[in-house]
């Protein structure tokens, strides 16, 4: 699975890419992850199946998925907070199944 983490700088989500990669890794799953801002994304959104968004940016989703025709959605405030990987890898996995 390849996922597209965007935010407002890309700086926080940083931190929750490298706790998912270590949960995916934990789990038995391959995992491609990349934290982008959201004036960086247009370049990239290409090369992955999903994206995930920030919610300090949720209100810019409808924009995202207009610009990328990608399955995305936004990350929960408490599950990004905390970074609870399993119920953002529930997500992500519910995103992907829309491939």
């Amino acid at each position: 699975m390849k996922i597209l983490l965007v935010c407002a700088g890309g700086m926080s989500t940083g931190l929750l890419m490298r706790k998912m990669e270590a949960y995916w890794a934990e789990q038995g799953q391959e995992l491609e992850i990349t934290a982008v801002g959201m004036t960086e994304y247009e370049e990239v959104y290409k090369n992955y199946d999903i994206i995930l968004v920030g919610p300090q940016i949720g209100y810019r989703m409808a924009q995202i998925k207009a610009d990328t025709n990608k399955p995305c959605d936004i990350i929960p405030s408490l599950d990004y907070a905390v970074a609870n990987c399993p119920n953002i890898m529930k997500l992500a996995q519910k995103l992907y199944a829309q491939l």
